[in-house]
């Protein structure tokens, strides 16, 4: 599918509160950063998927290109949320028109739109001989949501040679900067800013993702109401900046509140989770996105799930100068990185 023709590849993640850019040099010994750039939106720019503020992204994405690297035009994006399904099933093992016929037949039951306004993909990740079985991927997208994002993404001046799952970028991330324990079940959380993605690793291999239609919007606005802050001081005292300038019991307690709705839906997930794919427990969490940074909340996380956390590094394994990018200083953001790293992983053709 992907050629190794590309010696660097960019991976562009559109949020609803920020857009990050990772351009990544494909080496003989793995990876290495050649750019890295965050730009924060305007408040409510994007809101669940839904572009309201179009020329404010647009301005955004376009001085962040300017500013970490002028030249750059193809660029690896993905899209997540009501508009996209990843799914995993087991079909018997076919090949060609065959297969193609059986995996369309699956997505018509699975897919929550018409399969007629879908674009899909998918990947056989496994086969069973003696049991005449094989493993399918299936990643679909409403075409109309599809166009309208690859539509952005062109106005601003560039070219998606790829376009991804944010959930399997993540997986991708993962699987290349951390040795993957094929006895443990593990799920990755990224909490992003209205949406967390679920990704569990059973068997040392994908298994399925799941969303939860919440994330740090709701500890956002708590934030922004309890202390009467404007949107820049809110953005400092959600990462943990104004120690000294907010009371740190009054914080705890109001991101510990906001996040109800969050915990509830990853609670649900893990048991939907659980009695789908017969699996007791889920023994590690890989915490990443802009939750993981929020003072506070991962620790909460850990003692209300009951699951050992540890908070993703997606520069694990690449290699970086950190003299080069001391404004951003890449240790403290990596979390947030997850999704571009993941994308710029990729190898274009």
């Amino acid at each position: 599918m992907f050629s190794s023709g590309s010696k660097s590849t960019v991976g562009l993640d559109i949020g609803a509160n920020s857009v990050k850019l990772v351009k990544l040099d494909h080496t003989k010994d793995g990876y290495a950063v050649a750019a890295i750039g965050i730009r924060e939106f305007p408040p409510e720019a994007i809101v669940a998927d839904e572009i309201r503020d179009r020329e404010a992204v647009i301005f955004n994405i376009q001085s962040l290109i300017d500013q970490t690297d002028p030249k750059i035009k193809d660029v690896v994006v993905s899209i997540s949320g009501h508009g996209v399904i990843t799914d995993r099933f087991t079909i018997d093992k076919k090949t060609g028109a065959e297969a193609e016929q059986a995996i369309l037949f699956e997505t018509e039951q699975r897919a929550p739109f018409d399969i007629d306004d879908v674009s899909l993909d998918y990947h056989i990740i496994s086969t069973n001989d003696e049991e005449n079985k094989m493993d399918v991927l299936l990643v679909a997208a409403r075409r109309e949501y599809l166009a309208m994002f690859l539509e952005l993404i062109q106005d601003c001046g560039l070219n998606p040679v790829i376009v991804d799952d944010d959930s399997l970028a993540i997986y991708n991330s993962y699987i290349n900067n951390y040795d993957v324990d094929p006895t443990r079940t593990t799920a990755l959380v990224n909490i992003g800013h209205d949406v967390t993605n679920i990704t569990y690793i059973v068997d040392g291999q994908y298994q399925s993702t799941r969303d939860v239609s919440s994330g740090t919007r709701d500890v956002y606005d708590a934030i922004q109401k309890e202390f009467r802050l404007n949107p820049e001081l809110t953005n400092k005292a959600i990462k943990g900046e104004m120690q000294d300038s907010v009371d740190q019991d009054m914080l705890k307690a109001t991101i510990i509140a906001a996040t109800d709705e969050l915990i509830s839906g990853i609670e649900l997930a893990f048991s939907y989770f659980k009695s789908q794919a017969k699996i007791d427990n889920v023994e590690w969490l890989v915490l990443s996105g802009g939750g993981a940074l929020i003072p506070y909340l991962p620790e909460f996380l850990q003692s209300k799930l009951g699951v050992p956390l540890e908070i993703a590094n997606p520069l694990r394994n690449v290699d970086y100068d950190p003299e080069l990018f001391q404004y951003l200083q890449p240790e403290k953001i990596a979390p947030l990185l997850s999704v571009p790293v993941g994308l710029a992983m990729r190898k274009t053709k």
